[in-house]
């Protein structure tokens, strides 16, 4: 199945600066009335995963080549979401790099931002070894199954350039065995324009 999913990118270019980057993309998603937070569950830090109060919506941030990268979903169709994005020609990140972390030798920068978009819907982020998930299907569909949690339904989101992003969500059930079908809104430097994902 799929839900309702709202993307939002804009710069985000100093590191301090990143988070109010991606709170802002996140405002112009969720409407005056709700309101962002973070919290570690684990030592209480202003880090974490976002937090939405004031409304039915989930929400994911990620970071990449200098972009804050943001998703949001209706919590009435949606249990989780994550999204995650890499840029695609990364000189700290290589292709051996995505081989160590996934343990296989053919892993790609795709491979790793699905990966790791389950391991946000997920809740548990890389306390889970990436190694461990299992991820099925192609870019228009895929599953990841995330040891401990099930499985999550996924897709390639068709990004800015040179960034790979991938959204996972894990579906509540639906009356009738409906389908949701996923919109987009893609926020770049020209503003925001709505449309439906490639799928």
């Amino acid at each position: 199945m799929r839900s309702d999913v709202r993307v939002a990118w804009g710069p985000a270019p100093e590191r301090r600066s990143r988070r109010d980057a991606a709170w802002l993309l996140l405002g112009g998603l969720i409407g005056d009335s709700a309101r962002i937070s973070t919290g570690c569950a684990r030592c209480g830090g202003d880090h974490g995963p976002v937090r939405i109060s004031g409304a039915a919506l989930c929400a994911s941030v990620s970071y990449a080549g200098g972009l804050a990268i943001v998703a949001v979903a209706d919590s009435r169709s949606v249990a989780s979401l994550g999204i995650d994005a890499e840029a695609t020609d990364d000189p700290i990140r290589s292709r051996e790099g995505y081989a160590r972390a996934l343990g296989r030798a053919s892993a790609t920068v795709t491979d790793w931002v699905r990966v790791e978009a389950a391991l946000k819907a997920d809740g548990r982020g890389l306390r889970v070894d990436p190694r461990s998930v299992e991820v099925t299907g192609d870019a228009d569909a895929w599953t990841a199954v995330v040891p401990g949690s099930g499985a999550f339904q996924g897709w390639d989101f068709p990004g800015p350039a040179g960034i790979a992003i991938g959204i996972a969500t894990y579906e509540r059930a639906t009356q009738n065995g409906a389908i949701i079908r996923s919109t987009c809104i893609a926020a770049g430097s020209s503003g925001v324009t709505a449309g439906r994902s490639m799928r």
